[in-house]
This record gives structure tokens, sequence and C-alpha cells, in this order.
């Protein structure tokens, strides 16, 4: 489970986006706070949530994906972009097999909002993002 929840606050923190997207053309560098909730379906509580803050290089904001930290068992199957929106398919193997899908939502270049679904092991994790651009790097 705690890898599930790295996972989703690296795809956050990376904005998933492709090369050259449209949606990338949108994020604007500098820093971002990346805030990440979790929910399991039949766990009747919700995840604190988890804040993460990522200096966003404006090479990162350009081809994104070069820097995704993806899990070394997992890989994206399916990627699509429109002027604001990014979805996705990530698939996984090993201890945490099973397959997801995500998807952000840009509010101009400083803002979005995501979701990601995983299931595994017979489970379903839900994830929120939300991420705001904070200021200049340090």
């Amino acid at each position: 489970m705690h890898k599930l929840l790295w996972i989703g606050l690296l795809a956050g923190a990376s904005l998933s986006l492709p090369s050259m997207s449209p949606a990338a053309e949108m994020i604007k560098p500098g820093l971002w706070e990346i805030t990440t909730t979790m929910e399991m379906t039949g766990i009747p509580f919700q995840s604190l949530p988890q804040t993460v803050r990522h200096c966003l290089t404006p090479q990162e904001a350009k081809e994104p994906e070069k820097s995704l930290p993806i899990d070394k068992d997992c890989k994206i199957i399916d990627l699509r972009s429109s002027v604001n929106k990014i979805n996705w398919k990530v698939e996984c193997t090993g201890q945490m097999a099973g397959m997801g899908e995500g998807e952000i939502t840009y509010k101009g270049d400083a803002s979005y909002e995501g979701k990601t679904k995983i299931q595994t092991q017979g489970m379903t994790f839900n994830m929120n993002h939300k991420g705001k651009r904070v200021g200049e790097c340090p």
C-alpha cells in the first residue's frame, strides 16, 4: 500500500504529462505544491493528505515525462492530451501488479486538479491530486 501511495504522489508531483502536449505548454516552471489524498474501497476512512513540493524546471515543463519518477514495475500504456487535460492508463507488474488510470485538468498555468484510480490485489485505490504553483524555485 505504501508503494501505491508513493506512486500516486510521484505521479502528481511530476504532473504526468507527455512531451510537447498542448497541456505541457500551459505549465509554468517554478515551485509547485502537490497535495494527494487516498481512499481505499472497503476501508471507512480517508488517509491524511500528503503534500510534497517539487521544483519544476523549464526543461521539465517542456518534456516532463523525462523526469517522471514512475516505479520500475509500472509503465504508462496509454497517454492522451487536449488543451487543458491529460488522461493516462498505467500497468504495474511485480508485487503490486495491477492496472490504473488517471486524469489531470489544468486551470491556467499555475494550478490543476486530478485523480488516479489503481486496482491491485483485489483493492481499489482512489487518489485525488491538487497542484498549485507557489513561487520561484529556491
